[in-house]
């Protein structure tokens, strides 16, 4: 595969975890979105499932924080239930970024940050040098099957270059319509990750083998040279 694989684990069955687990960790990253019905009118994945999902899994869990408290009580929280990266969200950290990414790292933990579709690359200048990961929304956040905001697009193609110019170390993550219709404009623009929700994976097929073999061949034909 020319890109990393992140699986929206908000998009799978929650009847059967242990069962797709089995499947989903073929992954590279496995994605959490943790909301609280604040930042976005939604509630979803939190710490507790991250802790229960290590028992299962040793796929770097990045935790997606799409809330408007990120204070320290949940970063270290995130850290003890055994998240690989911590994805911050730009807009609501910038007055304690630099501690928030400090405590981050020092955990061992990579650290990363969300940048929505309305939002500038420069919403996370003043500490892009320090991240492990920019995660690019192309949908508003909140919620499944939204559609493709593509003016999100010349955001990651100069992430790249900036990232190729200044040696920066940072993973280009996109968040949001990661499928068919949009693999081969997101690689082409410099994502190096795709998290893929209901319409990249989980509604391939019915059963998720099927489906994450689908995945696959379309994100193989989509990024040919």
């Amino acid at each position: 595969m020319k890109v990393k694989i992140a699986p929206s684990l908000m998009c799978m069955d929650m009847l059967n975890v242990r069962e797709q687990m089995k499947i989903l960790n073929k992954a590279d990253y496995l994605h959490i979105d943790i909301l609280d019905w604040h930042y976005a009118r939604n509630l979803c994945l939190s710490p507790a499932f991250m802790h229960q999902l290590k028992t299962v899994t040793d796929v770097p869990m990045d935790a997606h924080l799409m809330v408007d408290n990120t204070d320290l009580d949940l970063v270290d929280l995130c850290i003890a239930s055994g998240a690989g990266i911590i994805t911050l969200p730009s807009d609501v950290v910038q007055n304690r970024a630099f501690r928030l990414i400090d405590r981050i790292k020092s955990a061992g933990v990579k650290a990363g940050a969300h940048i929505n579709p309305a939002m500038p690359l420069d919403m996370v200048s003043p500490y892009i040098h320090l991240l492990d990961m920019i995660t690019f929304m192309t949908v508003d956040p909140g919620f499944a099957g939204q559609r493709f905001v593509a003016e999100s697009l010349s955001k990651i193609t100069l992430s790249k270059q900036l990232k190729l110019e200044k040696g920066y170390a940072f993973e280009i993550q996109v968040d949001g319509c990661c499928n068919k219709n949009t693999y081969k404009q997101l690689y082409g623009a410099g994502a190096e990750v795709f998290v893929l929700g209901s319409s990249g994976l989980f509604n391939n097929a019915p059963r998720l083998e099927d489906a994450w073999e689908i995945m696959e061949r379309e994100i193989e034909k989509q990024t040919e040279e």
